[in-house]
């Protein structure tokens, strides 16, 4: 399936910055039901790339029982891509999945232009948000070890372009300088890695010091977490009142930030704002995140924001579960909360019992379309409008302090 985005009169001031790019999925038949459709899969996708600064020409699926092994689509597919290059005017192909390093040389050679996967994408955005010294070194880090694989292939580029006959088995013209600088180039990513992980040891050091001293306060940690864009820097803001970045984008938030609810010390307790998930998130980018995400395992309980508002909720919080599975975070307890659900009722019409986040467990998993196997304690709230967060804030400091809550928690 192959869809064109309808063109636009191009403005001049943004032709010089950004870059058009075509998307690709494979709906693989294999296997179990992917956590996300492709159609939603691919408006993912595209989100990502107009984050990244990037705009979408178009996109193409295919339904295929495996990727291919060295083109990760048909050679249909490719041929029929390239006829639109002309039309659209793409300047690059993103794919929705990882490509081996062969993978991205063959497409690369096979389309001639630019050829990015959706891990390059996410890492690209990283670094675009990065901020602090310990998101910086994270990053860089990830990129790293998303790079090193791929260096071949680059010096590949290189000796088909002045190899000739017999180019990769010694011929003439072909020893020497490219195959050394290679190595060379190994050896230095190999030195930038190790020393970045050796700074990220000195970031986790000082992190550590400080949960030791928040540890010897006494205040119980909630930390939010859920799938990206869901809002949990806006429901941090609407828990505690103070400024907290908040922008309606993938992976606003790349560094936690905590801060204090309650009234005093005998009934306060520590909320950390955490970086989002996301299906297929690069494997080189969790393990360089370690640092962050450990301060989840130090949380006395979780709070897993969902989005109302999105087509594929069960799907999103499907990710987040295996997510905290896989960090070895699925014996926290954990609250649920339905975040935007001003995107779901009119403002004039609401019914009181949602405003005051006291949606029955059945109407809520009616109005979201949540199977039974998702059901459970949920809290329905909107961040933006401050419906129901008295209730949220009442509820988290009663899990801690019972009914010997003291003071104003409205």
């Amino acid at each position: 399936m192959t869809t064109r985005k309808k063109r636009k009169p191009r403005k001049f001031a943004e032709a010089a910055t950004q870059e058009n790019a075509f998307l690709v999925a494979v709906e693989s038949r294999s296997g179990p039901d992917p956590a996300m459709p492709v159609e939603y899969s691919l408006r993912e996708l595209a989100r990502l790339v107009r984050t990244a600064g990037g705009t979408v020409a178009g996109r193409a699926s295919q339904r295929r029982l495996h990727p291919h092994p060295t083109l990760y689509i048909g050679r249909g597919k490719i041929d029929e891509i390239k006829a639109l290059k002309d039309e659209l005017e793409y300047s690059m192909i993103v794919f929705d999945d990882q490509l081996s390093p062969s993978q991205q040389l063959n497409l690369e050679e096979a389309f001639g232009v630019k050829v990015l996967d959706r891990s390059a994408l996410i890492l690209d955005i990283f670094a675009q948000r990065a901020q602090t010294r310990e998101a910086t070194l994270q990053v860089e880090l990830a990129q790293h070890e998303y790079l090193k694989p791929r260096l071949r292939g680059q010096w590949q580029h290189l000796s088909r372009t002045v190899g000739g006959p017999g180019a990769g088995n010694g011929a003439i013209g072909t020893r020497g300088p490219g195959e050394t600088q290679l190595e060379t180039d190994r050896r230095l990513i190999d030195r930038r890695i190790s020393k970045l992980k050796r700074d990220i040891q000195g970031v986790r050091n000082h992190r550590e010091r400080q949960r030791d001293r928040r540890l010897r306060e006494g205040l119980p940690i909630v930390a939010l977490v859920g799938y990206t864009n869901t809002g949990k820097s806006s429901l941090l803001q609407a828990l505690v009142g103070s400024d907290v970045f908040v922008a309606d984008a993938p992976f606003a938030t790349l560094d936690p930030l905590t801060r204090r609810l309650g009234g005093n010390r005998d009934n306060a307790v520590l909320i950390t704002d955490t970086v989002g998930f996301m299906q297929k998130l690069p494997t080189e980018l969790v393990s360089a995140f370690q640092t962050t995400l450990e301060e989840l395992s130090n949380a006395s309980l979780l709070i897993h924001v969902s989005d109302a508002d999105s087509p594929v909720l069960e799907s999103q919080e499907r990710v987040v579960s295996e997510t905290l599975d896989n960090l070895g975070l699925s014996d926290i307890p954990m609250l649920t909360v339905i975040n935007k659900i001003d995107m779901l009722f009119p403002k004039n019409t609401i019914d009181e019992n949602i405003v005051a986040g006291e949606v029955a467990r059945s109407d809520g998993v009616s109005k979201l379309g949540l199977t039974e196997g998702f059901s459970g304690e949920r809290l329905f709230v909107s961040a933006t409008e401050r419906w129901g967060i008295p209730k949220l804030r009442k509820r988290i400091l009663y899990e801690f302090f019972g009914s010997n809550m003291t003071g104003d928690v409205n």
